[in-house]
C-alpha cells in the first residue's frame, strides 16, 4: 500500500471509532438522568462526577478522533478507558442469568477489541489526513 492510502485507512478507522463515541456522549446526554442511575446501579463511586468526565471522555476523545490531534496520547487515553468500561460495565463473571452473560461476554470482548483498536493508533499515530499530519515534519510522519 501506498502511504496515501495507509493514511486513508487510518482516517476510516479514526472515524468509525469516534462514531461509537460520539452516538455514546450523545446517548448520555440525552438520557443523563437515566445514565446516572445506571452508574450509581454499577457500583460506581462519585457518580455526580464520574458522569460528567465519561461524557468528557467520549465527547472529546470522539471529537479529537476526527482531527487526529495528539492521537497517541488520545489512543492510550481511550484504550485505557475502554478497557476499564469493559471491566466495570461488562462483569459477565457476576452475571446470573445465562442470557445476560452471553450478551456481556460479546459486549466486553467487543470493548477489548476496540481498545486494540486505539492501541494500534498509538503505534501508527493519525496519519497524514490529521491535524498531527499537517503539522509533523515530512520525514518524521511514517504515514
Amino acid at each position: 500500500m501506498t502511504r496515501t492510502v495507509e493514511s486513508g485507512v487510518i482516517f476510516i478507522a479514526r472515524i468509525a471509532l469516534a462514531v461509537l463515541f460520539l452516538w455514546g456522549a450523545t446517548m448520555k446526554l440525552t438520557g443523563y438522568a437515566g445514565f446516572l442511575g445506571y452508574l450509581n446501579s454499577r457500583g460506581v463511586p462519585f457518580v455526580m462526577f464520574a458522569g460528567p468526565i465519561v461524557v468528557a471522555i467520549e465527547l472529546l476523545g470522539g471529537i479529537l478522533l476526527v482531527f487526529g490531534w495528539r492521537m497517541r496520547a488520545v489512543g492510550l487515553i481511550l484504550a485505557i478507558y475502554t478497557v476499564a468500561t469493559a471491566v466495570l460495565g461488562h462483569d459477565f463473571w457476576n452475571a446470573t442469568d445465562p442470557n445476560v452473560e452471553r450478551e456481556m461476554v460479546v459486549h466486553f470482548w467487543k470493548n477489548i477489541a476496540i481498545a486494540g483498536g486505539f492501541l494500534l493508533l498509538v503505534v501508527t499515530g493519525a496519519g497524514r489526513i490529521s491535524v498531527d499530519g499537517m503539522r509533523a515534519p515530512r520525514g518524521r510522519l511514517s504515514l
